[in-house]
Order: C-alpha cells, then sequence, then structure tokens
C-alpha cells in the first residue's frame, strides 16, 4: 500500500533577512558592490553567504559614488567594505 501522507520540505535556515546580491568585488581593495533589496544601515550585522562559506561582519564602511554613507535605501548599489574575499552572486543577509 502506498504511502499517502504528504512529504514536508524543510525550510533552508537562513543567515537573516535577505536585503541584496553582491554584483561585483575588487579584490585589491577588498570592497563588494552590493545591489540593496532593502535599507542597510552603518552597524548593521551582516552576513554575506556562498559558496558554501559565510563572511559575517557589521558595516563599518559604505559608500555610495564615492561619497561616504551611514545609511542605504533598497534599490541602491553600494560599496562595502568586507574583511574576507566575496564573489558575485553571493547573497548578503541582514541578522
Amino acid at each position: 500500500m502506498p504511502d499517502t501522507k504528504a512529504k514536508v520540505a524543510k525550510k533552508k535556515d537562513t543567515p537573516g533577512k535577505k536585503i541584496g546580491a553582491v554584483t561585483h568585488y575588487f579584490n585589491n581593495i577588498g570592497v563588494a558592490v552590493v545591489k540593496l533589496t532593502a535599507a542597510l544601515k552603518s552597524g548593521d550585522e551582516i552576513v554575506i553567504a556562498g559558496r558554501g562559506q559565510e563572511v559575517v561582519q557589521k558595516v563599518a564602511s559604505m559608500q555610495i559614488e564615492h561619497d561616504k554613507v551611514d545609511k542605504a535605501a533598497k534599490g541602491k548599489s553600494i560599496g562595502l567594505k568586507v574583511k574576507d574575499s566575496v564573489k558575485e552572486g553571493d547573497i548578503v543577509y541582514k541578522k
């Protein structure tokens, strides 16, 4: 007799709320360009996840068009100083 119980897919554990994705990484200066899908401000704790690795850090420095900013709105592309290497396509989460 076949099993008639519905199977429930397990929800993947995410490190927080998705707020954007890395669109470019400048290895020589350790800066990621992030396209935001939600607001971000200095001091927020973020996780950049991809390729089985996570970079966890507080937002210490970010820029829009080479101007230092303390907050950025949804839809903006920001330059974000990161403490470890990331890749294009990595997802950014706010903890």
